[in-house]
């Protein structure tokens, strides 16, 4: 019998991307409000740039939670393809949000470098930031495990973006440094439009990676070769394939092909070798589906057909 008192994990948290995508929102979280007091503290406009990115980052990490908990959905009537797509959508507002704080950031920095620069508490400063630095790497190393075993689009990108964070804590942590080595307090704001600039390019890549999800571009080769040497193995019954197609939703591969057979198989047998051909490419795909349709040797094809390049 169940007692209602007893504390139970939420069921989403079974599926080990969705526990990966809770730990940077509650990291981002903590870091927003640690940057936000030190920024304040200490005068640093490459702080408080840091403490803007970092609410963009609760923002793009949450989107990320809604879209791996929406993608892990298995498919149904008004979506028989699942709902992979959600992780690509996500990807895409991430970057935008991570461009967007780039843009504020560089015009501060530009701001702080014509009016002029406040006093900068450069001790303070260093402490936090290497704080923030420690909590990053932390949290990076153990998405990126899970996105590497999960194959999730989303956790990919939020690790790049976990791994710019840590770069961008050490850039405020070297201009601090400067600031103190030198009195020259420029130092802060140059390093804020540098950051800025980096924001920009990792928001055009992973802006890119997200695009080519969202346009069914064609999985690597690399990938696609595990099918030309699957149907390699089956050199009597299979004279060559054609009509390949491949993409990628979220965590889900779809392979497709036309099988050219010989022509006095049996639907039985060739079924089998369907079935083989289908659960070795699984084997080395994991997460593919994979769908085969089969066609008669009319004499055209006498081998598998090269992919092409």
């Amino acid at each position: 019998m169940s007692l209602p008192f007893v504390h139970r994990r939420p069921a989403f948290l079974d599926d080990p991307a969705s526990r990966a995508a809770v730990v940077p929102v509650i990291s981002n979280s903590v870091v927003l409000v640690l940057k936000l007091v030190v920024g304040i503290m200490t005068g640093s406009i490459a702080i408080l740039s840091d403490a803007v990115d970092s609410g963009e980052d609760i923002g793009a990490s949450s989107f990320d939670l809604w879209s791996v908990r929406l993608s892990a959905k298995p498919a149904d009537l008004e979506h028989p393809y699942g709902h992979g797509k959600a992780e690509g959508i996500a990807a895409a507002i991430e970057a935008l949000l991570i461009a967007a704080g780039g843009f504020f950031i560089f015009y501060q920095a530009l701001h702080r470098l014509v009016v002029g620069e406040a006093k900068v508490d450069v001790g303070l400063g260093i402490v936090a930031m290497a704080i923030t630095g420690a909590v990053n790497m932390g949290v990076a190393f153990y998405v990126s495990r899970a996105a590497r075993a999960t194959g999730s689009l989303a956790l990919a990108a939020g690790t790049r973006h976990l791994w710019t964070n840590l770069g961008q804590a050490a850039a405020v942590v070297v201009a601090l440094a400067l600031v103190g080595l030198t009195g020259r307090r420029e130092f802060d704001a140059v390093v804020a439009l540098l950051l800025s600039a980096f924001l920009i390019l990792s928001a055009t890549r992973i802006a890119l990676v997200a695009s080519r999800q969202i346009m069914d571009v064609r999985l690597p080769t690399e990938e696609e070769d595990v099918v030309l040497e699957t149907i390699q193995r089956y050199p009597g019954d299979v004279r060559g394939f054609h009509k390949l197609r491949t993409r990628r939703s979220g965590r889900q591969r779809y392979v497709e092909l036309h099988l050219i057979v010989e022509a006095n198989k049996s639907v039985k047998e060739m079924h089998e070798i369907c079935d083989s051909i289908e659960r070795e490419i699984v084997e080395r795909l994991p997460g593919a589906e994979v769908t085969i349709h089969v066609e008669p040797d009319d004499g055209r094809y006498t081998e598998p057909r090269p992919l092409p390049r």
